[in-house]
């Protein structure tokens, strides 16, 4: 398994740079009087910019290959690019936003994959039952509905209606407290971090903003998890094995769980590391839609402005956690199941 992994790590800078390469092809489809907004403050500077001067000075109509070694080179040095956007390095940006969106997708994980397995072997174990049949149409009918959807109907109930789960990420008050010297950032995600230093009063207001996104990601994945669960525990309880060991006389449960179960998350497996990265990436909306400030948002609003770099450093950013993802679930594998051998 380490020459596996030592592998899989030396591969890793060709992977990214395939990825460099394919990105930076696509914002070279920009031309450069387009590249060049994103240098102006407003519109309305535009009439009073040297617009050719400005051009020139970021070398925007360089050719397409020199262009790629000097950005490639700034990659090298750390340098992402200065967000207009954000006003700040992308870098700087990433950094601010990205414990948002790590909070956000990890309270939606953990109800993800519990809810979603435990009702996928329900549904397994009671194939074509009422109880199966009714669980696969909530599913479906979650699973199809787009992401802003949901979100503005949880928004529209827990906010509009009920006033229980406010957008954003935390209310004026507390957003003045995290803020004070006094008030030590550990993690930079607000639950954790209140918890730390004793305010109980921040981690209520900071779970209170984080509810509603959390139940929008939660439903949508939980059925696909529903789903996929579902499937392979079929598959598995059909196998000669399982029907061996309720003919020794094994009790249900212990073959479900003993027999059945270990089995059947092998396949789920895969599909809880691409479900990580699903979450993450689905946040985008999710975020706009409840002005919660993580990478999402910085993304969205970065691309309505023709932020560039700021798109380019949030798209590599997610390609490395993409590929690290994957060599985890790769070796899990091996530990789920020992049949597997990483070679």
């Amino acid at each position: 398994m380490l020459s596996y992994i030592i592998r899989r790590l030396l591969f890793l800078p060709l992977v990214l740079f395939g990825i460099t390469v394919l990105i930076f092809a696509l914002v070279s489809t920009l031309g450069p009087w387009t590249r060049v907004a994103t240098f102006v403050p407003s519109p309305d500077a535009e009439r009073h910019v040297n617009l050719e001067a400005m051009i020139k000075k970021y070398h925007l109509d360089d050719p397409p290959l020199k262009m790629y070694l000097r950005w490639l080179n700034n990659l090298f040095h750390g340098n992402l690019g200065w967000s207009q956007s954000s006003h700040m390095t992308v870098a700087e940006a990433i950094g601010h936003r990205f414990p948002a969106t790590l909070e956000l997708t990890l309270f939606a994980v953990l109800p993800v994959i519990v809810i979603g397995i435990i009702l996928g072997v329900i549904s397994a174990v009671h194939h074509n039952d009422p109880i199966d049949h009714s669980t696969r149409i909530f599913a479906i009918v979650l699973w199809s509905l787009p992401d802003f959807v949901l979100g503005l109907a949880v928004l529209m109930v827990g906010f509009g209606v009920l006033g229980w789960f406010p957008p954003g990420r935390l209310s004026s008050w507390a957003h003045l407290e995290v803020i004070k010297a006094s008030f030590r950032a550990f993690t930079g995600m607000y639950t954790v971090d209140a918890l730390l230093n004793g305010r109980l009063d921040i981690f209520w207001d900071a779970l209170r903003h984080i509810i509603a996104p959390v139940i929008t990601l939660s439903c949508l994945w939980w059925a696909f998890m529903l789903r996929v669960t579902r499937s392979s525990m079929l598959d598995v309880l059909n196998q000669d094995y399982v029907r061996t060991a309720r003919a020794k006389g094994l009790a249900e449960p212990v073959v479900i769980k003993k027999h059945a179960l270990r089995n059947a998350l092998i396949p789920v497996t895969t599909v809880a590391g691409n479900m990580l990265l699903g979450l993450m990436g689905g946040v985008v909306i999710v975020e706009t839609v409840f002005n919660y400030p993580g990478l999402g948002l910085l993304t969205s609003t970065a691309a309505t402005r023709l932020d560039v770099p700021c798109v380019v450093g949030v798209a590599l950013f997610y390609a490395v956690i993409l590929v690290v993802v994957n060599l985890a679930v790769d070796i899990l594998y091996s530990v789920i199941d020992p049949r597997v051998r990483l070679e």
